[in-house]
């Protein structure tokens, strides 16, 4: 198809700030429709990215708007509904992270998305981070991954939970740590964890030490009560080390010298705009590129399905 036409289910402040940007960047998309409940918004971002078409009703928008894929951009207990209903109009989706609230409704939008056809995405935009892109495939290229880490560290100390508490800590937001030891390592055979609530009355320290199928070690390190946002990703290979923070640079040590390589995230991704070296205009890239190829997706539905498992054993394999 010469250009893929996208309809977006939210106009809030995440999707101005990657998603619209990026589809109105690229010359093989049009933004054909989008819809939002709040009036306001749905006027400034329409006028912002020249967009004719604006809904109140997502229905309606399918039903009128002639399109090949919709973003469904809104908080997770909002999302499965219009999920499945977009897939059943034969609509491939992507949605933000999570995938749902539960591991339950990611599985059942895969299913439904297999029903029906549909290509489907989750924006785990950790995995297209092009200094994280750049640093696994140094390590790669010499060995199996043997070891990797994420950290997610936080300080919401008084915040409460996240949406009044219709998800936890883990699966809405953490989840960026767990996907990533995934993405890093391959899959989990068997996980050992600690969960705490510190300073709250809902869990906010999530740990826990992984095995992969390829004999490999993950680990997993957050805490959201501690001094501020930091968030890091280590891999380790055969004669190669890498300590990265997508948001800033990355160490590279080999064959033990003590100078290491160091990569800029903003030099390898080529720009300095947030949402460029953080990888969400290039999961927004790899969505439309997936359509145009009929390829389905890395973080397809059934692949965040897993992640959403792994979540689940980090609750139940507590020691």
């Amino acid at each position: 198809m010469e250009k893929v036409k996208v309809g977006i289910i939210g106009a809030g402040g995440l999707a101005n700030s990657v998603h619209y940007p990026s589809l109105a960047e690229f010359s093989d998309v049009e933004i054909s429709a989008i819809c939002d409940l709040d009036a306001n918004r749905l006027k400034s971002t329409a006028e912002k990215f020249k967009i004719e078409k604006t809904y109140s009703d997502y229905k309606k928008m399918i039903q009128e708007a002639d399109l090949n894929a919709i973003y469904i951009i809104m908080p997770p207990h909002h999302l499965f509904d219009l999920a499945i209903h977009c897939l059943n109009s034969k609509l491939n989706v992507f949605i933000e992270k999570p995938p749902g609230v539960t591991a339950e409704q990611t599985r059942n939008m895969a299913i439904t998305a297999e029903k029906n056809g549909c290509l489907s995405m989750v924006g785990f935009n950790r995995r297209f981070i092009p200094l994280l892109v750049e640093a696994k495939k140094l390590v790669l290229e010499r060995s199996e991954m043997l070891q990797c880490v994420a950290t997610f560290y936080k300080n919401s100390i008084g915040a409460g939970p996240y949406y009044a508490g219709a998800i936890d800590i883990l699966t809405c937001d953490a989840v960026h740590a767990v996907d990533a030891l995934r993405w890093m390592g391959g899959e989990p055979i068997s996980v050992a964890s600690h969960v705490r609530s510190i300073y709250a009355e809902y869990d906010n320290s999530f740990n826990a030490l992984m095995r992969f199928e390829n004999g490999g070690t993950g680990v997993l390190l957050t805490n959201w009560v501690v001094g501020k946002r930091v968030h890091t990703f280590e891999m380790h290979g055969k004669g190669i080390s890498v300590f990265a923070n997508g948001d800033d640079s990355a160490f590279i040590y080999t064959d033990n010298k003590e100078e290491p390589l160091v990569l800029k995230a903003r030099e390898v991704a080529g720009s300095s705009e947030s949402h460029k070296y953080y990888g969400f205009y290039q999961e927004d890239r790899h969505f439309i590129d997936c359509i145009k190829q009929g390829k389905m997706p890395d973080t397809n539905f059934a692949d965040a399905f897993k992640t959403m498992e792994l979540v689940n054993s980090i609750y139940r394999s507590q020691i």
